[in-house]
């Protein structure tokens, strides 16, 4: 079995071999880039199972960065920075990332968080490959949406939310479940996370009423009735 393979962009060197310390003691294997033009490159050029992103950076910040790892790939991502106000966490995970570490930071918690992150993305790859639901196709292995042929682009958390909702279809699953199994036991976010994603799901799908609010509960996944 390969090694999960790490790409760490930050423009510090010591923080770079820091984290590369860690995580290899931990039995991954990490490439550097020193800044997000490299890691750009780099991301374009070879395949990775994570990338830890520093955010304040020379040439793009790490938003930037992240930004635009999401119009063509949706490899999980943890925002590892010294900016640890409440606007720079939203604003990081808003922009597609999937956890947010704020320096300094123990190697335990860095490496729990990197597991617990892969856990919650691998379940994807449990059951068959594509699904069609309607005039909805989801590609699981290649993490692609198309209505009716048009590739929507998702974040991996919408992504991630939308094939739970599928995996569940017909099932009314309240808020906190899909925190839980979506977001994760340690995600320390609010409820309103889950209505965020869900109103950006049903906005990017644009066609029928798949995800349907369930009063008083939460949401479930349903084909309309043609």
């Amino acid at each position: 079995m390969n090694p999960i393979k790490v790409l760490i962009i930050d423009d510090e060197e010591d923080m770079r071999n820091l984290v590369q310390m860690y995580l290899e003691n931990s039995g991954f294997k990490c490439v550097h880039a020193a800044d997000g033009v490299d890691g750009l490159r780099k991301l374009q050029e070879q395949d990775f199972d994570l990338v830890i992103l520093d955010i304040m950076m020379p040439f793009e910040d790490g938003f930037a960065v992240c930004g635009k790892i999401r119009t063509f790939s949706q490899v999980p991502i943890i925002f590892l920075s010294a900016k640890g106000e409440e606007w720079d966490k939203v604003k990081g995970l808003q922009l597609g990332g999937d956890d947010y570490i704020v320096k300094p930071f123990s190697p335990g918690e860095l490496v729990a968080r990197i597991n617990a992150l892969l856990r919650r993305t691998s379940f994807v790859k449990n059951d068959e490959d594509t699904m069609t639901l309607g005039k909805i196709n989801i590609d699981k292995k290649g993490r692609r949406v198309s209505v009716e042929g048009n590739n929507v682009p998702l974040t991996l958390k919408e992504f991630e939310l939308l094939v739970f909702l599928v995996q569940h279809q017909g099932q009314a699953l309240s808020r906190e479940q899909l925190l839980e199994f979506v977001w994760g036991m340690d995600y320390h976010g609010s409820l309103r996370t889950v209505d965020t994603h869900i109103k950006t799901l049903r906005m990017k799908l644009g066609t029928g009423d798949y995800i349907q609010t369930i009063w008083g509960v939460g949401y479930k996944f349903e084909v309309p009735a043609t």
